[in-house]
């Protein structure tokens, strides 16, 4: 008896391909729909969800935001969006270590943030797998924090290949960690040469006016709803 080949199907690249076509149909939805899709992607503890919240009460009131929590499990982080006072989402990814497009899809179309010009997805928490994932984002945020070193560009080159904006959170900590800001953006500019760089403190309000005039813009340029 002859025994064939065993035949491999490559999952990753259909899933990755069908992914792609859906994010940009989202996308475009989107923007006819006047919604803002952010997606906030960091590794565990860069401080995405102190970050959000103290850009959520900075930004222009006339822009209606909500928030979409992406988690393996728990809900803590929406307590803390709801406790504050903001529409928010939970959505579990059933062990998935990412969001893609058609999850988005799902979020995007619950109630609670129905009306919303802007929304914020905080991804999971991984420099790996998100980056992967096309969620159908008109902006790609990336948080990398001051005690993870200046040298995460080089050893994550897709996650900030992939970022409109990249977030320097923690700044206020920089004396206690040997961090070099210089040699960061030479690092981040060997993945993404037009990548912004927003170097904030969320506890002391360092730089995040800049950070959150930025994002308004982007939201004015995407499609000039959220003009005051």
């Amino acid at each position: 008896m002859t025994v064939s080949p065993i035949k491999v199907i490559e999952l990753k690249a259909s899933v990755l391909a069908d992914n792609d076509a859906d994010a940009a149909l989202l996308r475009e939805e989107n923007r006819r729909k006047k919604v803002f899709y952010v997606n906030m992607m960091s590794s565990p503890g860069a401080g995405k969800t102190t970050l959000l919240l103290a850009a959520l009460r900075r930004l222009d009131p006339s822009i209606a935001a909500a928030v979409m929590e992406a988690d393996i499990d728990s809900d803590v982080d929406a307590a803390a969006v709801r406790e504050a006072g903001f529409p928010v989402v939970q959505l579990h990814t059933g062990g998935m270590c990412h969001l893609d497009a058609a999850m988005s899809r799902q979020g995007l179309s619950q109630p609670e943030i129905a009306g919303a010009d802007m929304v914020f997805l905080e991804n999971v928490g991984n420099l790996v797998c998100p980056a992967e994932f096309d969620t159908g984002a008109a902006l790609n945020v990336v948080l990398l924090s001051i005690p993870e070193g200046d040298d995460k560009p080089l050893k994550y080159p897709l996650m900030f290949e992939k970022a409109d904006m990249i977030v320097l959170t923690k700044i206020d900590a920089a004396e206690a960690f040997d961090f070099d800001e210089a040699r960061f953006r030479a690092n981040a500019a060997l993945c993404n040469p037009e990548a912004r760089i927003y170097p904030v403190s969320a506890l002391t309000g360092e730089g995040m006016a800049a950070w959150c005039r930025a994002l308004e813009d982007s939201c004015k340029a995407f499609f000039g709803r959220c003009e005051s």
